[in-house]
């Protein structure tokens, strides 16, 4: 990865062959200052034009993100850094992008997976504070944070789901354990999302009652009997994780993860992990039964945030059914942006569904 590439048209249709292959942070998270024990969790802001105030990324400048039509959400602290979200929306609501912007200071200084065993910032709702919660993750220690997205009524866009992996996590066979960011896009409203409990077996599968559970070891006699999934809505490339590792599918304050079947990573190939794009699953109604496409996941190494220069657009591949009937992202990218020394992750390229 690492290649620059220009947003015209010509090389947006090349780079898309070559990868084939808002609300408001929701009122039931908000009021509940009583849920979330009397916090009183801030709202997205709506700040002037870039984190300085400065004028950052003025339409007629070319610069990004463009001013007059960015608001940014509220800060949290990673490492020697900062973290914002922001929205980008034309003045008729068309939207532009959703997304979080990096100090590079915010890759330096970060804990290691024992100073967040050791952190006392563990409660439940810490993720809420600008200083996240610490928490195992997918078996493993992580930093998370939950940070709303400025409104863009034409998305379903509504919260940043962060989280900083020292050790990387479990899954593909291996392939994820080196240190990265797991930068979640979420479709549902946090309360939902902080329901999700994990590792387990999703609620809209039935397992045959052999699955271990709680264990990052696979079950070679798990088997699904049953199951709801709507395969309508899995984005063309993308597969569910092998029945082996079932019960461990579902994973808490996120959901159902599936990956491109073509990651170079996969299986078991963490050396060749940079930049992959999960896309997951939660399910609601009666008892969680109704699985739903509910997240977009750049999911990105350290390392590769560090070394990153210029911009590398990426596919947002699709499903043949959405959840929603607004507009959806088509395209990705990752922006270093050298005015402010910063690095942005967005989604881009929205289209009616």
């Amino acid at each position: 990865m690492g290649v620059d590439m220009s947003d015209d048209d010509t090389t947006r249709e090349s780079n898309r062959l070559r990868n084939l292959g808002r609300r408001e942070f929701l009122q039931s998270a908000v009021a509940g200052s009583a849920v979330l024990g009397g916090l009183g969790v801030a709202t997205a802001s709506r700040s002037g034009p870039g984190k300085n105030g400065n004028g950052n990324g003025t339409g007629n400048g070319g610069s990004f993100p463009p001013d007059g039509i960015t608001e940014y959400g509220r800060t949290v602290e990673l490492g020697g850094g900062e973290v914002r979200t922001f929205t980008s929306e034309t003045p008729s609501g068309e939207p532009k992008y959703h997304g979080v912007e990096f100090d590079r200071a915010a890759f330096e200084g970060l804990p290691s997976a024992a100073d967040l065993a050791d952190a006392d910032n563990r409660a439940e709702t810490d993720k809420y504070r600008a200083g996240g919660q610490a928490a195992t993750i997918h078996f493993k220690e992580s930093l998370q944070f939950f940070v709303p997205f400025p409104d863009a009524a034409e998305t379903p866009f509504t919260f940043l789901g962060l989280n900083w992996n020292p050790e990387g996590h479990f899954g593909g066979a291996g392939a994820w354990e080196r240190p990265h960011f797991d930068i979640h896009f979420h479709m549902l409203d946090p309360a939902t999302v902080d329901g999700v409990g994990g590792p387990a077996l999703p609620p809209y599968d039935t397992g045959n009652g052999e699955y271990t559970g709680g264990s990052p070891a696979p079950d070679p006699d798990g088997a699904v009997t049953s199951t709801n999934f709507d395969y309508d809505q899995l984005p063309e490339g993308y597969a569910r994780s092998p029945e082996p590792v079932a019960d461990q599918r579902y994973i808490g304050d996120m959901g159902e993860h599936t990956a491109p079947v073509d990651a170079p990573e996969l299986p078991g190939q963490p050396e060749q992990f940079t930049n992959t794009l999960i896309q997951g699953f939660v399910g609601v109604g009666e008892n969680g039964q109704d699985p739903r496409l509910a997240f977009v996941e750049p999911m990105i190494t350290r390392e590769f945030f560090r070394d990153h220069t210029g911009t590398e657009t990426d596919d947002v591949p699709q499903p043949e059914a959405y959840p929603h009937d607004q507009q959806h992202p088509t395209e990705y990218s990752v922006r270093d942006l050298p005015s402010t020394d910063a690095v942005a992750v967005v989604l881009q390229s929205f289209e009616q569904v």
